[in-house]
């Protein structure tokens, strides 16, 4: 009998089609109508019963099994928004919107859950109930948070949940789990400077936001050097500065605007970075005579894995792709994942599978990323066998 991969390998041109058409047709955040329109075309196509507008653009498949009385039930989610980049590639799928692009591979991941539904739907081996979670907003947009705040596991409850994300680091036909924090939490600081304008002449006569700024920055990199455990981790960075006007080199700005994000995985340096940036940003600017405030927004959560479905899912990927090829301790990532959400209200696990092309500096986010056609099945394969495994029928 033909496992999952097997199977849905014999669908690999008319997925890798679908997969393509997603790819051109990127959408942001909480704007994924087009998106939204082909999974649940997809998805009336195969007769599989579907609810829309969850979480706004967010879909829920509900696939029975051959039989339900083990109560038992799993969701499996995939992300479906796109970024707000500039695609630079040139191939025909390329992104037909400026300023959007598929850059992290949520249209792999959608296509993904689409074959796994088919899959499922069509061979339905298994005792219970299959949740399949398409979901909007992972991008800094909190799609998850905004499924389960409408009702999602009210109307789904799924007792364990499991996503997949590609990543370029790992040669396709290997799967990666990392047991705990697998993905760091994204917080984002906004720091406002308020200074004195002049010249640039006449510095003496200014307080100087800019120099400001760049103090402020020199001292926030020191809060992971000096205040973090080195068997700790934690990531500061200042990814934006905005002051004054390129066009005019003698002016010296009334006002300087930084943005950046940290990264934490424990609580407890989450809080200790916020108390002491909210200590420094006002100290350095009013020893320069400036005022300066802080913003500090707590974006997403650190995506904890559970440990009782993170080992049921590297024992499943055993089963498809051999021990050798499970990276059974994948080193967490200080990237971010909205699933912790999820996370936080069922237990599960986030697992990474491979896709090659990190080697030659298409990683994720990159302007010349594209998710490889070749590992659909797999990834599919190994979400419907999560499922299959988790909710097995009687002997």
């Amino acid at each position: 009998m033909k496992n999952p991969v097997e199977h849905i390998r014999a669908w690999q041109d008319e997925f890798t089609a679908v997969r393509r058409d997603l790819h051109a047709h990127p959408e942001l955040g909480f704007e994924e109508h087009r998106t939204a329109r082909i999974v649940c075309e997809q998805l009336t196509a195969y007769g599989i019963e579907h609810h829309a507008g969850i979480g706004c653009t967010g879909i829920v498949a509900v696939i029975a099994g051959r039989k339900s009385d083990s109560g038992k039930s799993v969701g499996l989610r995939a992300d479906m928004d796109a970024l707000p980049m500039q695609e630079e590639n040139d191939f025909a799928h390329k992104s037909r919107y400026d300023g959007r692009m598929h850059g992290c591979g949520h249209d792999g991941h959608t296509t993904m859950l689409l074959a796994a539904a088919r899959y499922l739907h069509e061979t339905r081996k298994f005792d219970g109930i299959a949740y399949l979670i398409f979901q909007p907003g992972e991008e800094g947009y909190a799609g998850a948070k905004a499924m389960i705040e409408d009702g999602l596991f009210v109307r789904f409850p799924a007792e364990r949940l499991y996503a997949v994300h590609n990543w370029p680091a790992l040669p396709p036909g290997k799967i990666g789990i990392t047991p705990g924090p697998a993905m760091a939490a994204a917080d984002r600081i906004e720091i406002t400077i308020d200074g004195r304008g002049g010249h640039g002449a006449h510095p003496h006569a200014a307080i100087d936001p800019v120099l400001v700024a760049g103090h402020i920055i020199t001292a926030a990199q020191s809060i992971v050097s000096r205040n973090v455990s080195p068997i700790d981790t934690a990531v500061v960075s200042i990814c934006s500065m905005q002051a004054g006007n390129p066009g005019a080199m003698s002016v010296i700005p009334a006002h300087a605007k930084l943005v950046g994000t940290v990264r934490t995985f424990r609580p407890a340096t989450q809080d200790m970075i916020e108390r002491r940036l909210n200590e420094l940003v006002p100290a350095i600017a009013a020893a320069f005579g400036a005022k300066a405030t802080l913003k500090y927004e707590r974006i997403y959560p650190a995506t904890v894995n559970h440990d009782a479905e993170a080992a049921f899912a590297m024992r499943v990927a055993e089963t498809l792709v051999g021990p050798e090829n499970v990276a059974r301790n994948l080193d967490p990532s200080m990237g971010s994942e909205d699933f912790a959400f999820m996370l936080q209200a069922r237990p599960g696990a986030f697992a990474r599978l491979g896709q090659g092309g990190a080697d030659g500096g298409c990683f994720l986010h990159n302007s010349t990323y594209d998710f490889n056609d070749a590992v659909i099945p797999l990834g599919a394969g190994f979400l419907a066998s999560l499922a299959e495994r988790a909710m097995p029928l009687p002997e």
